[in-house]
């Protein structure tokens, strides 16, 4: 039934359809008292016929109306017209989590956690209500556009006093999130929403559902028998905390599960602080209960219950109509029960009467078919065959051409037929609606949003960044001012960002040791200026990134300058130290000796003459560790190199059992000259 374009309780206009479920479907709607734009969601024909779960419906549906929390959406309305159920909730303008599921896959472990925080604590405050959702899915899960979660569709809770809601003999809610005793139809309270809840986490963190099959009843016993894959086993970033509440909410022992979402609130919350400690201990084999006598209530057992319930009420409906007062004065006055009885044998037989005069004078006429008809055709058709006929309704319909009856009350149906002269009503289309496109482009997105809608168009949004326009201001629009469109044509419209922002990676982390050019492409891949400062750090390696000015995780616009200090050490080089002996010790770098030779007549001439010595001692020192020691001769040069060294050295030397050098030596002289 197309439903666009009614008004609901003489005050909610239908303004589209924006979601198909399996029990109703959503529009979107403009209440006219407050004049806001709500969303109404129907109840599908098929559930219409059971007046217990209509009843229930509009039970539950008021009943999540008297509280308010902001994780769960608003209900504002009930209402019911003809064979319509409807609640008017607020609307939300956001993705369901099952839509970003199937876009990004597996999500972000602390950020399933804090949805899934939002998510209990809105089942705490309905469970607190005695009120069971009955159907958490991603699905009825709504991310708004700042990332808060909105808990939906609570049209088929049930209050926990009541027994579980069936209709057409199928258990209701969603078979890859049901609880064992969901899947087995049998009763369900607050720990069957903490279970679907941690099968809704299994998913975020995963990608994916703990049990799938090629149909519902295959799904559903796996549920009941199988345990599902660890989530860490499937996603190895998963906490062990995260994976351990996930498995206790998931248990099939109702006992083994959650009892409350406050206690899962409250582990969900601590799991954030140490994601990584065993704050949930789970016990796989059997709980060593002490022996004790409990009451089974199995489901057979509920339905004899509600058997005898309900012929209690019957019982109790009998007692009190024959204890009815009116009844009993009838019982003590026999004439006033007899003048009853002959006018009600009076009325009885005027009515028949009638109907079978009534019966000669109308006949059954088959319904005639005018959807699809010119209205005035329709008309000649309507009286020619008996009928009243009138127009019920002008509505603009794209797909119909003016003037052309759309749908008509009773509707067409072969071999069937009403009394002639009944009265046909008909909803008659006003063609292709138009309109002008208003000008949108430098308005803010929510009022450029709300100007198009007012106009009956659609929008579709493409954000982007720019360094001249502050976010959320429109940039562009695809369609020209005033131009003339079809109702419900799509404006594209390009959204401001403003300017992009990045947020700085650590490049200074020592368990990295990035180099200058590495960190320098780091920053620069995202859009930051570097500039680099240069500090000497012996304790550190030669080259590495040692601080950053602006600290990682800090949202910067792009474009931004950010200063990394990069670790320089002077350049190693080999010192070489040359030692003049003779410079150093002068005479004493010789010894005088006598040499005996032959004179022309050959005698004996002693004479004296001075040769270096060869036992001179030569000890070099380094920063005090003795690096040389060695015998030379008194016109020797000793020479020593210090390999690989930066800066200055402390360097002793002593000559002969004598310091003669005693200082540092800089690296930048490269050689050392000891002499006098």
């Amino acid at each position: 039934m197309n439903l666009e374009g009614r008004l609901l309780g003489n005050r909610y206009e239908i303004i589209k359809k924006i979601g198909n479920g399996g029990m109703a479907t959503v529009y979107k709607a403009r209440c006219h008292v407050l004049n806001r734009y709500v969303a109404v969601k129907v109840l599908k024909d098929e559930f219409t016929t059971d007046e217990e779960f209509i009843k229930r419906f509009n039970t539950e549906a008021q009943a999540v109306a008297c509280f308010s929390h902001p994780n769960i959406v608003s209900v504002y309305d009930v209402g019911t017209e003809g064979n319509l159920h409807y609640i008017v909730m607020e609307l939300i303008q956001g993705k369901t989590l099952k839509e970003i599921i199937k876009e990004d896959g597996a999500l972000s472990w602390k950020w399933s956690v804090n949805v899934a925080i939002q998510i209990a604590s809105a089942l705490e405050i309905a469970h607190k209500n005695n009120i069971v959702h009955r159907d958490i899915k991603p699905h009825n899960i709504i991310i708004t556009e700042d990332g808060i979660a909105k808990v939906t569709d609570f049209g088929i809770a049930k209050s926990v006093s009541n027994s579980t809601i069936t209709a057409f003999g199928t258990t209701i809610g969603s078979v890859h999130y049901f609880s064992p005793e969901h899947a087995r139809g049998g009763y369900t309270d607050a720990k069957s929403d903490l279970y679907s809840l941690g099968v809704v986490l299994y998913e975020m963190v995963t990608g994916k559902v703990p049990f799938d099959a090629d149909t519902p009843v295959s799904v559903a016993l796996k549920h009941m028998q199988e345990e599902a894959v660890e989530p860490r086993k499937i996603n190895r970033t998963v906490p062990l905390a995260v994976n351990n509440i996930i498995m206790k909410a998931m248990k099939k022992d109702v006992n083994q599960r959650y009892q409350t979402a406050t206690a899962m609130l409250k582990d969900l919350s601590l799991a954030l602080k140490t994601p990584n400690e065993p704050i949930v201990v789970l016990d796989n084999e059997e709980n060593d209960y002490p022996t004790q006598k409990v009451s089974i209530m199995n489901d057979d057992m509920l339905e004899a219950r509600r058997n005898r319930t309900a012929k209690m009420n019957a019982e109790e409906k009998r007692n009190a109509k024959s204890g009815n007062k009116f009844f009993a004065l009838i019982k003590r006055h026999k004439i006033i029960s007899g003048v009853l009885g002959l006018i009600l044998l009076f009325v009885i037989s005027l009515t028949a009467t009638e109907k079978i005069v009534g019966a000669t004078k109308v006949k059954d006429v088959q319904i005639p078919k005018m959807v699809g008809l010119k209205q005035e055709e329709a008309k000649k058709l309507a009286e020619s065959q008996g009928f009243a006929y009138e127009v019920g309704e002008e509505k603009y319909d794209a797909e119909v051409e003016k003037g052309v009856v759309i749908s008509q009350d009773p509707e067409y149906k072969a071999n069937f037929s009403i009394k002639e002269k009944s009265k046909i009503t008909v909803v008659v289309s006003l063609g292709q609606q138009m309109t002008k496109v208003p000008k949108v482009k430098g308005m803010e997105k929510d009022k450029a949003i709300e100007e198009l809608e007012k106009n009956l168009l659609e929008y579709e949004i493409e954000e982007e960044y720019d360094e001249k326009v502050e976010a959320g201001i429109v940039l562009e629009q695809d369609k020209k001012e005033k131009e003339e469109v079809a109702a419900g044509t799509v404006v594209k419209l390009k959204v401001s960002l403003g300017i992009e922002k990045v947020q700085i990676p650590n490049v200074a982390n020592p368990k990295l040791k990035m180099t200058e050019s590495e960190a320098k492409k780091e920053l620069e891949k995202i859009g930051l200026k570097v500039k680099v400062e240069y500090k000497e750090d012996t304790t550190k390696d030669d080259g590495i990134v040692l601080s950053q000015n602006k600290d990682a995780g800090t949202e910067v616009e792009k474009g931004s300058e950010i200063t990394i200090v990069v670790n320089s050490l002077p350049e190693k080089k080999d010192g070489k130290i040359t030692i003049d002996i003779e410079g150093v010790l002068g005479k004493k770098a010789y010894k005088t000796v006598e040499e005996t030779t032959k004179d022309e007549n050959g005698e004996d001439v002693t004479t004296e003459k001075d040769v270096a010595r060869d036992d001179i001692n030569v000890e070099i020192f380094v920063d005090g560790s003795s690096v040389y020691s060695a015998t030379a001769n008194g016109d020797d040069i000793v020479s020593y190199t210090v390999e690989n060294r930066t800066g200055n050295v402390d360097v002793k030397i002593k000559v002969d059992g004598t310091v003669v050098y005693n200082d540092e030596f800089r690296y930048d002289d490269t050689t050392l000259k000891v002499n006098n």
